[in-house]
């Protein structure tokens, strides 16, 4: 029950990244604010590292660190933040409803989980509920864009960040994983942001600045910690199904900060999706035991 709560702790934090990440590059440089927000939450990252005295990785945490690093400290961010300058965070919300489901795949891949059949049916379930009311909302619209292929590549990068992290949170503790993760991207994350800082200024009203904030605070740090934690507590492959809930609620949010039309149908929609995750978390997996006592 634990791993549930702290997994639907983390998914209420994601749910508003979309649609921050919208507002901001309408006013940002989209690498500007990809690359920005991980070098401000790994300044954040250290602070939380030195105050708690953590242990350096070893060899082997370091390479699956960069792993993580790369899903969702560099992947999933940028390839947001170049589809949602021409796509709405609604649209993207489309595409996110795989991701449960590529997070599933790679924790039996990455995590050397074995969820049962009944498992891989009720996580088909909520997926196409979530897309039946993706579809009768209006969010899909037209062919597949360059956008699309975009968001694509962030779903697949984040299902490999979320279940080699919430792996690795059995030994590292989930606040651990994310700030090592954050901190061993800074090679990358800091030359990218100053040179797009130098090519484009950045310069935004109190609004986009807000949402960056978020973006940096919340989405790149804070939701990591209840989010690993929740994977490496509750298994990544079941808990991460707890994502289905997530384009339902990232259309609530487009709609009342981006005046984004969500037609009555979520009810019913959140229903059926809440439906799936009860009879998830019904279910059980083969996975290794999960580490206790770590956050």
């Amino acid at each position: 029950m634990t791993g549930l709560v702290l997994g639907a702790v983390g998914v209420l934090a994601f749910s508003l990244s979309l649609p921050m990440t919208r507002i901001v590059v309408q006013q940002l440089d989209p690498w500007f604010v990809a690359f920005g927000r991980a070098v401000g939450a790994a300044l954040l990252a250290w602070a939380y590292l030195r105050l708690t005295g953590a242990p350096r990785p070893t060899r082997t945490q370091w390479r699956r660190l960069a792993v993580v690093a790369a899903g969702v400290v560099v992947g999933f961010p940028l390839f947001t933040s170049l589809a949602l300058t021409t796509q709405t965070s609604a649209h993207g919300a489309v595409v996110i409803a795989v991701l449960p489901a590529m997070t599933a795949i790679f924790a039996v891949l990455r995590a050397g989980e074995r969820p049962p059949a009944t498992f891989w049916a009720a996580g088909a379930a909520g997926l196409l509920a979530v897309l039946a009311f993706l579809a009768t909302s209006g969010a899909v619209r037209g062919a597949l864009s360059v956008a699309d292929l975009f968001m694509l590549a962030a779903v697949v990068l984040c299902g490999l960040g979320y279940a080699e992290g919430g792996a690795l949170s059995r030994e590292l503790g989930g606040a651990r994983t994310i700030c090592w993760a954050l901190l061993v991207s800074l090679p990358v994350t800091v030359p990218i942001t100053v040179v797009a800082a130098a090519v484009h200024p950045p310069r935004a009203d109190p609004a986009g600045w807000a949402a960056f904030g978020y973006l940096t605070v919340v989405s790149m740090f804070l939701g990591f910690f209840a989010w690993y934690a929740g994977l490496a507590r509750g298994g990544v492959a079941q808990v991460g199904q707890i994502q289905l809930a997530q384009p339902v609620l990232t259309l609530a949010w487009s709609a009342l900060l981006l005046g984004e039309t969500v037609t009555p149908a979520s009810i019913g929609a959140a229903l059926v999706v809440l439906a799936c995750v009860v009879l998830i978390q019904r279910t059980r997996a083969s996975a290794p035991a999960p580490a206790v006592g770590k956050v």
